[in-house]
């Protein structure tokens, strides 16, 4: 009964997982730096920040953010200081040193619980990804809809998410991936440090509709 519904919810989430942002950009960034675990691990954040949109999307919270210009923005301001944050300490990266290539691929020294941060607060702080969960369970899903079968939506999105990026996580950390990543060295620190920041001010710029 409710096939249609989901599909259209599928395919709206498709095209919109699959479009590079900073989810994109920092489970790459922490692949390539720091070995595959890293990676899933933040594909895991990621994944994981997707129950937060979609439980307070359930809740009602979510319009209530959309409609408080004081809530966006302390949300808005909050991801762009951390993309910011992280992209101004990618930016800073130096250049290796004589015979320290070889050693760019060791996976460097990161916990789990830091990449998941790393991927839950992106995800977690991103204002556009909440307005894009408000429409979504507001204007494509039906009102009307079972609680439960949204519910069950919720659990699709979030594993959906946090399998897509298993995958940019895999392919990332290839040796071979990372062995060409590690040739450039700091310059793609910097690139994606960049990116991160660009991301970050883009989102400080966005505006509620």
């Amino acid at each position: 009964m409710y096939w249609t519904e989901f599909l259209t919810v599928a395919l709206i989430h498709l095209l919109a997982v699959a479009s590079p942002g900073p989810d994109f950009a920092v489970v790459v960034r922490e692949s390539v730096a720091h070995g595959r675990r890293a990676g899933t691990w933040t594909a895991f954040g990621v994944g994981s920040a997707i129950f937060l949109h979609v439980g307070y999307s359930l809740l009602g919270i979510g319009l209530i953010v959309s409609q408080s210009i004081v809530l966006f923005n302390g949300l808005k301001w909050l991801a762009a200081a951390y993309l910011l944050y992280i992209g101004f300490k990618a930016i800073r990266a130096k250049p290796a040193q004589p015979g320290e290539q070889a050693l760019a691929l060791e996976p460097k020294v990161r916990t789990p619980r830091q990449a998941y941060v790393a991927g839950f607060m992106t995800n977690g702080l991103n204002p556009k990804a909440t307005l894009f969960f408000l429409s979504l369970f507001t204007v494509v899903i039906n009102p009307h809809t079972p609680l439960l079968v949204q519910a069950g939506y919720g659990v699709y999105l979030a594993v959906a998410t946090g399998l897509w990026f298993c995958l940019v996580a895999m392919l990332f950390s290839q040796q071979r991936v990372r062995a060409g990543f590690a040739r450039m060295g700091h310059w793609f620190d910097r690139t994606m440090g960049a990116v991160l920041i660009a991301l970050g001010v883009k989102i400080a710029l966005t505006r509620m509709h």
